[in-house]
């Protein structure tokens, strides 16, 4: 019996191409699906032939949405993570890394872009729905998410509201 191995193939990406919704164009080089939000600073993602990857926001930290490690749950952790959800699943972003790729916790290190420019770290820190995090080496944007920090400071934006003000 004769196997087609390279039809096969071709076969099994289109499959995967179909049950994601992915078009070639949309996950070259650098582009990839995201199929499930942790919280609003982690999530995974899925290139067009299913390997994933958790990619973490590089220079953001979001409420937490629960308790772990150190860190206390927040109230305002569930909004933040929502308002990525409607931001970002499902659809295709692109991924630059920065100096370190990597966090202690094998995550993978993230500035993150929509297919219309919008720049979701930024996004999410100029919208109160994350605060500023710089951690060395990864410091390409963080005037910027200073900037924005600030703005929805001023502004009482998301987690700067006086509802969600908590005291560590």
């Amino acid at each position: 019996m004769f196997f087609n191995f390279t039809s096969c193939q071709s076969d099994a990406i289109k499959f995967l191409q179909d049950i994601f919704l992915v078009e070639d164009e949309a996950l070259e080089d650098g582009w990839y699906r995201v199929n499930k939000v942790i919280d609003g600073d982690t999530f995974w993602v899925q290139d067009s032939l299913g390997s994933e990857m958790k990619i973490r926001l590089i220079g953001v930290d979001a409420p937490e949405t629960r308790n772990v490690f150190h860190k206390k749950k927040h109230p305002y952790g569930e909004v933040s993570k929502e308002y990525l959800t409607d931001l970002i699943l499902g659809s295709a972003v692109r991924v630059q890394f920065d100096v370190d790729s990597l966090d202690r916790y094998g995550r993978t290190l993230a500035y993150v872009y929509t297919a219309d420019g919008e720049f979701i770290n930024e996004h999410m820190v100029r919208n109160g729905y994350a605060t500023i995090m710089t951690v060395q080496p990864n410091v390409k944007y963080a005037d910027l998410f200073l900037e924005s920090q600030k703005y929805a400071r001023d502004n009482s934006l998301g987690i700067w509201g006086e509802e969600y003000l908590v005291e560590e």
